[in-house]
C-alpha cells in the first residue's frame, strides 16, 4: 500500500516539517560536542605528555650529575641525616624542657653551617660559634645598662643596636675579614634576638645560653656527621684542580698549534666564543677553564688552610697558597694560548703555503711546549719534584729553531716594497750625511743591495745563483716595464684602481704578519715556562715533595748476618 501524500500547506506538512528541523538540530549539535570533546581530550593528552617529559629530561640530568660526581649524592645523604638526628630534639622532654623549644635554632645551624668540604663546614662552625658567644655576652652587657638606665632603657636599647650593626657591618666590609664574614652575621643576629627576646620575657641569661648551647651542638654534628662519612677535603680538590688545569692547556696548546697548521677557519665565529661563554669548542674550553678557575682556587684555599692534616698533606700549615701560585704562573702561560686561538678566530689569515713553511718548527715548539705542561702536571698528582736534567731543554731548542727560521725566512713574512731603504730620496741621504747600511735584520742576512733585478717577463728576482723568488711590482720595476714596453699599450691608472691596488697590498702585508703574531706568541709561550717551573719547584721545596731520584736507589738491607759480617770487615 503505497503512503500518503501530505498535502503542503496542510497542518500536518507543517508538524513533519517541524519534526525534521528538530532532528537535523539535535544531530548537529550532538556532532559539535563531541568534536569539542575530542578537541579537549587530545589538548590534555598533549600537556599529559609535555609534562612527562619534563619530568623526564629533569631526571635525566639530575640522575647525569650524580654520575658525573657521585660526591654530590653522599652530600645530600650526609646533610639530611644531620639534619634527622637534631630533629629528634623536638621529642625530648627530659632532662632539659627547652630544649625542644629551641632546638630549630640548632636545626637552622646544620643548615647554614653544613658545607659540601670539611674545611668550609669547620670554617663557618668557628666563626658561627665565637660571633654567638661574643654577642651574648654583649647583650648580657648593654642589657644591665639599659637596665641602670631606668626610664630610658628602650631609648638606650635601640640606640645600642644601632650602634652595634654598624660597627659590625662596617667591619666585615673590611677586606682582611672578608673569611670571617659569616661569623660576622651570626654575631649580629645573636645580639638582636637576645636582646629583643630578653627584654621581652626579662631572661637575657637563659636566652644567651639556649642560643649558644643549642647551636654549638648544631655544628658539633655537622661536624662529626661531615668528617666520619665520607670526608671531602678541599684541599684534595685545590690539589686536582691544579692538576686539572696543566693538563686542560697542554690539550688546548697542541689543538691550537694543530689547527692553526691545518689551517683550520671559522665560517662564523660562535657568539658564546665572543661573549666569552662556555662553548662546544674544546680549545676554547680548555685554555677558558684555567682563567676562570681564579675565584674557584681562591675559595678552597680559604677553606683548605682550616683543615687539620689529613692524607698525603700531614704537614702543619700546609703551604696550599703556593699551589694557587703556581695556578698562576699556570694562567699567566694561558694567555699566550689565548692570544693565539685570536689568531685562528681572526678575519686576517696568513696563506697555506707559508704556513706551511714553517709548520715543522711551530709544530715541534707545540709539542714540546704540552709536554712540559703534561711533565708538571703528573709531577704535582705524584708530588715529586723536578729531576736534575733540565726539563726546558727540549723546548727551549724548539723554540731557537723556529727562531733561526724566521730569520732566514724573514722576507716571507714582511712586504719589501715599502721598505725606507729602497724609496729614501737623494737630497735625504745628503741631509743626514751617511747612507743606512741596512734598515731590518733581515735586509742584512739577505743582503738585498746587491739583488739584480731582471727585466723579464715573468718578473724573477735572482738572489745569488741558486735562489729565484717571485719579484714584487715595486714603483721603479714598474716604470722599467712600461718604458720596455710598446707605446700602445701604455694607459693610465685611474685612482680607483691604484686605490684598489694598495689595499690590496696592504692585506697581503697584514696577512704575513699574522704568521708572525702567531709564531711570536708561540716563542712568548715558551719564555713564560721559566716561571711556571720556579714556581712548581717553590711549591716542591715548601710542601716536601718527594725526590724521585732518591726512590729510585735500591734500598740496602741490614739484616743480621749483613751486620754481622761488616763488623767482623771492620775488625779486620
Amino acid at each position: 500500500m503505497a503512503p500518503k501524500l501530505v498535502k503542503s500547506g496542510s497542518f500536518r506538512h507543517g508538524l513533519a516539517e517541524k519534526k525534521e528541523r528538530l532532528l537535523s538540530g539535535k544531530s548537529s549539535i550532538d556532532i559539535s560536542e563531541i568534536g569539542i570533546g575530542m578537541v579537549m581530550q587530545e589538548e590534555e593528552q598533549s600537556r599529559m605528555l609535555k609534562w612527562w617529559s619534563t619530568v623526564k629530561r629533569v631526571a635525566g640530568k639530575a640522575l647525569e650529575m650524580g654520575r658525573s660526581d657521585p660526591r654530590k649524592i653522599i652530600f645530600s645523604a650526609k646533610t639530611g641525616l644531620a639534619l634527622t638526628l637534631l630533629s629528634l630534639l623536638i621529642f625530648l622532654k627530659e632532662p632539659f624542657k627547652d630544649m625542644s623549644l629551641y632546638c630549630v635554632w640548632a636545626i637552622l645551624t646544620v643548615v647554614v653551617v653544613f658545607e659540601f668540604s670539611i674545611g668550609a663546614t669547620l670554617s663557618k662552625s668557628l666563626n658561627g660559634g665565637l660571633g654567638t658567644l661574643l654577642a651574648g655576652a654583649l647583650s648580657l652587657g648593654m642589657a644591665e645598662l639599659s637596665t641602670l638606665a631606668g626610664k630610658w632603657e628602650q631609648l638606650i636599647i635601640i640606640i645600642c643596636i644601632f650602634v652595634v650593626g654598624f660597627s659590625a657591618t662596617y667591619t666585615r666590609l673590611y677586606p682582611s675579614f672578608k673569611p670571617y664574614e659569616y661569623g660576622f652575621r651570626m654575631f649580629l643576629i645573636t645580639y638582636c634576638f637576645i636582646t629583643v627576646s630578653g627584654y621581652q620575657t626579662g631572661e637575657f641569661v637563659d636566652t644567651a645560653i639556649n642560643r649558644f648551647v643549642l647551636i654549638a651542638l648544631g655544628a658539633a654534628v655537622s661536624l662529626v656527621v661531615n668528617i666520619c662519612i665520607y670526608p671531602i677535603w678541599a684541599g684534595e680538590d685545590l690539589h686536582n684542580l691544579v692538576i686539572k688545569n696543566f693538563m686542560d692547556l697542554a690539550t688546548s696548546l697542541e689543538g691550537v698549534v694543530s689547527n692553526y697548521l691545518h689551517c683550520v677557519e671559522y665560517k662564523k665565529v660562535p657568539s658564546k666564543i665572543l661573549t666569552y661563554q662556555a662553548a662546544e669548542d674544546p680549545i676554547y674550553n680548555g685554555y677558558r677553564s684555567v682563567v676562570e678557575s681564579t675565584s674557584k682556587e681562591d675559595a678552597l684555599m680559604g677553606f683548605a688552610v682550616w683543615e687539620p692534616p689529613h692524607g698525603h698533606y700531614k704537614m702543619h700549615k700546609y703551604p696550599w697558597k703556593n699551589y694557587v701560585k703556581l695556578s698562576g704562573s699556570l694562567r699567566h702561560c694561558a694567555f699566550m694560548v689565548m692570544a693565539m686561538h685570536g689568531c685562528i678566530l681572526s678575519e686576517i689569515q696568513a696563506p697555506a703555503e707559508k704556513r706551511q713553511v714553517f709548520r715543522g718548527e711551530l709544530q715541534r715548539v707545540g709539542c714540546e711546549g704540552a709536554k712540559v705542561l703534561r711533565e708538571l702536571g703528573n709531577k704535582v698528582q705524584k708530588m715529586e719534584k723536578l729531576d736534575r736534567e733540565d726539563l726546558l731543554d727540549e723546548v727551549h731548542d724548539a723554540a731557537e729553531e723556529l727562531q733561526k727560521k724566521i730569520d732566514k725566512k724573514s722576507y716571507l713574512l714582511v712586504n719589501s716594497e715599502s721598505w725606507e731603504i729602497g724609496n729614501r730620496p737623494i737630497e735625504d741621504i745628503g741631509e743626514e750625511g751617511k747612507i743606512l747600511e741596512h734598515s731590518s735584520r733581515s735586509e742584512a742576512v739577505l743582503d738585498l743591495r746587491t739583488v739584480e733585478i731582471a727585466h723579464s717577463w715573468d718578473g724573477n728576482l735572482t738572489l745569488g745563483k741558486n735562489h729565484v723568488v717571485p719579484a714584487t711590482n715595486t714603483s721603479e720595476n714598474m716604470s722599467r716595464k712600461q718604458t720596455s714596453l710598446p707605446a700602445h699599450t701604455y694607459h693610465q691608472k685611474s685612482n680607483a684602481e691604484i686605490k684598489e691596488g694598495q689595499q690590496l697590498k696592504t692585506f697581503e702585508s697584514a696577512s704575513a704578519l699574522s704568521l708572525t703574531t702567531f709564531s711570536s706568541l708561540l716563542i712568548e709561550f715558551v719564555a713564560r715556562l721559566q716561571n711556571l717551573v720556579d714556581s712548581f719547584e717553590e711549591l716542591g721545596e715548601t710542601a716536601n715533595f718527594s725526590d724521585p731520584l732518591e726512590q729510585r736507589e735500591p734500598l740496602k738491607s741490614h739484616g743480621f748476618w749483613t751486620r754481622l759480617f761488616n763488623c767482623s770487615k771492620f775488625k779486620d
